[in-house]
């Protein structure tokens, strides 16, 4: 294979780049502009109680209007399907009311226009009832989650005795931090499109998880999933809120059977903070306890986190897993607690419990390091394990000293002077923080389908979905490399649920599922195209190990002669050559913990006296495995770190106490960082592969670089006014206080 053909670690362009930037990538709102009608969503605005009576007269008898649906009228839908067991939200199935901005009816028009028109002329009377709209104050009201953690982990951990060893330990830190609810604010609004054609189902949709949406609508309206076909080529963002299969989406398909017509359903900016979740509010208690030389003695973090009432769902942040496997620590103890309150369900966002909890962890091990008069990185570097305990497990690979190492080195923390208030830059105060990061290297089993055409074109299909993350390219590269053809001869088709199966684009586990499936699939074709040209040369090659040959440039190549794919295929009278194959995670795999790591340093300039933070320099080693495209995966880190300077500084969705109210529903009110507010941003990649995971060596990072950013700023605040902010974001105000 030449070097022009294995394109694996290149920072190519993206493949769908040119589409997006001249407007011809079709978003779910883009398909379908004629022969459709208008559906509208009429909200709650109480927290808690009953529906009366929905007044729709006047909305019914107004010009284009073709329905109004509501809890009377509904279609009674199945049992929500396994798949999507914490959505078991309210979808017209009753007149009770759990939150406020809770969808109670559909307003069905011929346009846009008189949709809206008539949904505001609703008038609905309810039965109020007490609501619970916050978690403060209600700690008598904590409950244990219903299910295991993301499914799998258990709610409460302890190894060791952590009450003796917290006692006995010499040096100790006692702190609880807080995290707000927090709104995922995709570039793209949630819209679908929903067209019936007898007992089959069509939706185009904005989703993270193509599969996951077959399956849930199949199972809310009685169908076999080949009933139900999902289209989504293109995502433009999620950061989680698409993962899940939201009421919106159901509601849509529910007004499409309803009206007998081909339905559009448009998610407002506004109604995007009430319909697919958000980062719940958390307070974490933290405790932390070392000897003298800041060997870690024993760790506590209770996490307490809010959720939605239970007719609305259940979703538990886990904020603690984190603090069960990084750092060594014989006496650890872990529990998450949830307080049920009148508000939407929240759901995974970016760095899911990760983010949460180690904004408290890692600024815990910080205050630990200024009670150990310690650096903190030397503090971390004194805990390295190479053993998950709370698995019982080894690492596949951590390489979290060399991420240290040359992130420290990179950033001149060297130059860092420990005391608080000792640095400066003019009048400005100047800190430097510094944090670790960790999330799983999640892998499922994925298909893909991978065929060779006459001329030299390689198709690549998987019913998978690209976010905006690099999917469609790094598909094309794998597959490029295994055929020996340039990317740009590699077409992929993703985003229909039609396509080979694959698991959600959640949990930074694309690359890691998706890419060994398309790598199999192009290998079977590869040696499918061997063994003809082996049969084909005949006599020429007889004996030849097939080690010996190579696919470039549309040709098998052999000892001192070659022959094209394009004649191969016509002699066998193959217009093409396809494999399909489902990859699975090995046995093997499951013996090992997988998680990926990474070092966080921020410098921070804050104003003595107005109290206002600005980040001036940021750099990261990132532990990626191995890198399949370096622009896309440097473009995921730089995104990720956005993500966290917004969490620590910027992101907080308030909510009004007396109605239960998102009182700053809207990107102006609601803070995220813009480009000024952004450094220069250094990524380093650590590669050292993680064979045990996949062949490829990958690990998803598209979650990894968030974890820990928040911490690191809080870090570098402290050190440079000598507060420490446990309660984010921060804010002028907190750091004037």
């Amino acid at each position: 294979m030449s070097e022009q053909t294995n394109t694996i670690g290149h920072a190519i362009d993206r493949v769908d780049g040119r589409l997006k930037v001249m407007g011809h990538a079709k978003y779910a709102a883009e398909f379908a502009n004629t022969d459709v009608v208008h559906a509208v969503l009429v909200q709650s605005t109480i927290a808690a109680g009953t529906i009366l009576a929905i007044d729709a007269l006047v909305a019914r008898s107004m010009p284009g209007v073709i329905d109004v649906i509501t809890a009377e009228n509904a279609e009674k839908l199945h049992k929500a399907p396994e798949i999507q067991q914490a959505i078991s939200f309210p979808l017209l199935q009753s007149n009770e009311v759990l939150f406020n901005g809770q969808h109670i009816a559909i307003v069905v028009a011929d346009s846009l226009q008189q949709a809206q028109e008539a949904a505001a002329t609703v008038v609905v009377r309810y039965r109020p009832q007490d609501a619970v709209t916050s978690m403060e104050g209600r700690d008598g009201d904590q409950r244990k989650p219903s299910k295991k953690l993301n499914g799998k982990f258990e709610i409460d951990s302890a190894t060791g005795d952590f009450s003796s060893a917290f006692e006995a330990a010499p040096v100790k830190i006692s702190a609880t931090y807080k995290t707000p609810v927090e709104h995922h604010n995709p570039m793209e609004p949630h819209a679908t499109i929903a067209a019936w054609s007898g007992d089959k189902l069509k939706v185009w949709t904005a989703t993270q998880g193509i599969s996951g949406t077959q399956q849930t609508l199949a199972g809310f309206f009685g169908l076999a999933e080949n009933d139900v076909t999902v289209i989504c080529p293109f995502v433009g963002g999620g950061f989680g809120s698409k993962g899940n299969t939201w009421t919106p989406v159901t509601l849509a398909a529910m007004a499409a059977r309803h009206v007998k017509r081909r339905v559009k359903l448009e998610i407002t900016r506004e109604q995007m903070f009430f319909s697919n979740g958000y980062r719940p509010q958390t307070r974490q208690a933290l405790k932390l306890a070392a000897d003298r030389d800041g060997k870690l003695l024993a760790l506590r973090h209770d996490g307490v986190i809010a959720t939605a009432m239970p007719g609305a769902g259940e979703f538990a942040e886990p904020v603690a897993l984190i603090s069960r496997m990084l750092y060594a620590c014989p006496n650890i103890s872990t529990s998450h607690r949830l307080i049920d309150i009148n508000q939407s369900l929240p759901t995974y966002m970016r760095g899911p419990g990760e983010a949460s909890g180690s904004f408290a962890l890692e600024s815990g091990m910080d205050e630990l390091a200024v009670a150990l008069d310690m650096d903190p990185v030397a503090l971390r570097m004194r805990n390295l394990i190479d053993s998950d305990a709370s698995e019982g497990k080894p690492f596949a690979s951590k390489p979290l000293a060399e991420c240290y190492t040359k992130a420290a080195e990179a950033f001149g923390w060297s130059r860092r002077t420990p005391a608080p208030r000792s640095m400066k830059n003019g009048r400005m105060l100047v800190g430097m923080g510094m944090a670790t990061t960790s999330y799983p290297t999640n892998r499922m089993k994925a298909s893909a389908e991978v065929a060779m055409l006459q001329d030299g074109t390689v198709i690549v299909r998987c019913g998978t979905q690209d976010l905006g993350t690099g999917t469609y390219t790094t598909m094309a590269q794998v597959a490029a490399a295994e055929l020996g053809v340039s990317p740009d001869r590699v077409r992929v088709e993703l985003g229909d649920s039609r396509l080979p199966k694959a698991p959600v684009s959640g949990g930074s586990m694309t690359t890691a599922s998706v890419l060994p499936a398309v790598q199999e699939a192009a290998t079977a074709v590869r040696e499918a195209l061997f063994d003809m040209a082996l049969k084909a040369k005949g006599d020429q090659w007889h004996n030849l190990d097939r080690t010996a040959l190579t696919l470039d440039n549309g040709a098998v190549v052999g000892p001192n002669s070659q022959l094209g794919i394009t004649d191969l295929l016509a002699q066998a009278s193959l217009p093409s050559l396809s494999r399909k194959v489902e990859a699975t995670p090995s046995d093997e795999a499951d013996t090992f913990s997988r998680h990926a790591f990474g070092a966080q340093f921020a410098e921070v300039h804050v104003d003595p006296d107005f109290g206002t933070v600005r980040v001036k320099r940021w750099v990261g080693a990132f532990d990626v495995g191995r890198v399949i495209n370096a622009k896309t995966a440097r473009s995921q880190l730089i995104g990720g770190i956005v993500f966290g300077i917004g969490m620590a500084l910027m992101e907080e969705t308030r909510t009004d106490r007396a109605s239960g109210r998102f009182a700053n529903a809207n990107i102006a009110d609601y803070l995220i960082p813009v480009s000024a507010d952004i450094p220069d941003i250094n990524t380093i990649f650590v590669e050292t592969g993680d064979p045990i995971t996949t062949r490829l060596g990958v690990k998803g990072i598209g979650e990894l670089p968030t974890v820990g950013a928040a911490a690191a700023i809080a870090n570098a605040v402290y050190h440079a006014t000598g507060k420490r902010i446990r309660d984010l974001p921060i804010r002028l105000d907190k750091v004037m206080a």
